[in-house]
Parts: structure tokens; sequence; C-alpha cells
């Protein structure tokens, strides 16, 4: 079927019109310089471009650093609190003994019991050896926490001392005290015959001496357990700084971070709805 005018005007027009764009593609795409560019955006290796901030990943890992170090502290702290509370607990089990001691002496001053009765002085013997035994037995981790004669070594030396790493580079000493030196021997449930008065002195003398080393062994465990949670805390802070300066908060402003820090457990008062 032959063509009309008409239609072969129309594919020799369409023809001219695709030579030409083929001809300026060509000419912009293969050796221009707009070829080149493009060819580099699309086609070349790619700059590498660092995923975090040096200066920012040294100062992250710092305070991620410090707060395992302070955590660890706390945990030492901690440690110490706990040897002092088992040194309390046996302390107190002694002066609880003192005191059944005192009430034999005081319930013979009274006629209910007979200073003679051999049941009498060996109950009063066994209050004694308990005592002794607890000083003797009382240890935390193979470390003798009342007995002086068993101390110097490289975990309490020989002044009861028990050194504690509590802080970034130091650390400080929790103090024992030795009842073992105390005059355990002066009591005797045969010297209550004929010589009661002595022993009534040395039993509120001793209950005096372990009374004061009780009230100290509380004191301090108390300052201990104070100790370790502002450390724990403190540790938390370290970690919250640390989630502050993670990536996905590495635009936020210091101020930003400070209040993150601050109002981490209470809510914030910043409006983050407008």
């Amino acid at each position: 079927m032959a063509l009309s005018d008409l239609e072969k005007s129309f594919i020799f027009e369409y023809s001219q019109r695709l030579l030409s764009q083929d001809m300026l593609t060509n000419s912009l795409f293969a050796g221009s310089g707009v070829g080149r560019d493009l060819r580099s955006l699309i086609l070349a290796r790619q700059p590498v471009q660092p995923l975090t901030n040096p200066s920012e990943a040294a100062l992250t890992g710092t305070l991620r650093a410090d707060a395992g170090v302070v955590r660890q502290n706390a945990a030492n702290v901690g440690e110490g609190a706990n040897m002092v509370g088992i040194a309390k607990t046996a302390v107190g089990q002694i002066a609880d003994a003192l005191t059944d001691m005192e009430d034999i002496i005081d319930r013979i001053n009274n006629g209910e019991l007979s200073a003679s009765s051999s049941v009498v002085q060996s109950d009063y013997n066994a209050l004694r050896d308990k005592i002794t035994g607890l000083i003797s037995g009382t240890d935390y981790n193979g470390i003798s926490l009342l007995d002086g004669s068993q101390w110097g070594s490289d975990q309490i030396d020989s002044d009861g001392n028990v050194w504690i790493q509590g802080y970034k580079n130091g650390g400080f000493d929790i103090t024992f005290h030795n009842l073992d030196g105390l005059s355990w021997s002066g009591l005797s449930g045969a010297d209550l015959v004929g010589d009661i008065t002595t022993q009534l002195a040395a039993v509120e003398s001793l209950s005096s001496d372990v009374d004061a080393i009780l009230d100290l062994y509380q004191n301090k465990q108390s300052s201990l357990e104070y100790q370790q949670t502002q450390l724990s805390t403190q540790a938390d802070l370290l970690e919250q700084a640390v989630a502050n300066r993670s990536p996905q908060s590495s635009s936020l402003t210091a101020e930003q971070l400070l209040l993150n820090l601050i109002f981490a457990d209470t809510g914030s008062v910043i409006d983050e709805t407008g």
C-alpha cells in the first residue's frame, strides 16, 4: 500500500528528530564534560564518609570506661559494707552473751541462783566460750574480722585494715577491731563463788567496750552503704551520658544533653509537641 505524501512527510520529520536527539545525546554524554560529570556522579566510587566523629567516639569511650570503673568501685564499697555488716552482727551476738552473763550474776545476787551450782557455772562458761568462738570464727571470704591473732596478710594488715578501692585513682581503709585482745580469760564460772563482784566488774567493762565497737560498726556500715548508693548513681549518670552521645543523639546540643541527664528520671519540662 502506497504512503500518502502526508505520511511520508511525518515519517521523514520524525526520523530527523530521532537522529538529532541521538547526535545530541552522543555529544553530551559520550565525550563532553557533562557526560564525564554524570558518569562520575552515578558510577564512580564515592568518598568514604565517617560514620562517627573521632573526637565524639573518643569522648564516648572515655565516659563508658569511667562508668565501668565507678560501678566497680561501687561494688567494692558494697563488699566492704558487707564485711562490716558481718562483723557488726557477730559483735551484736557477743553483746547479747555479755548481757546474759550479767543477768546470771544479778540473779545470783538476788538469791535466785546459786553461785556454787555446777549448772550455773557451766552456763556462765558456755556464754564465755560462745564469745571466744565468735571472735575466732567470724570471717569474710577467709578474712578474720575480729581476731587480731589471724591478721597480717595481703588482705588484712596487722592493724586490722582492709583496703577498699573506692575511687577512680584511690581508696581507703576499713579498720576492724581486735576483740581477741580483750580480757575474756578473766571470765570464769568458778570465780562466781567468793569473787562475784570482780566478775560483775569484768562483764560490765567488757560490755562497755563491745557496745562502743558495735556502735562504730553500725555507723560505718550505714556510711559505706550510702557511699555505694552515691557511686552507683554516678555510674548511672555516666552511662546516661554515653547513651546521649550515641549516633542517634549526636546532633543534640550541650544544653539538651544536660537536660536529658537531669530529667531522665523525673520527666521533661520541655514541650516537644509543638
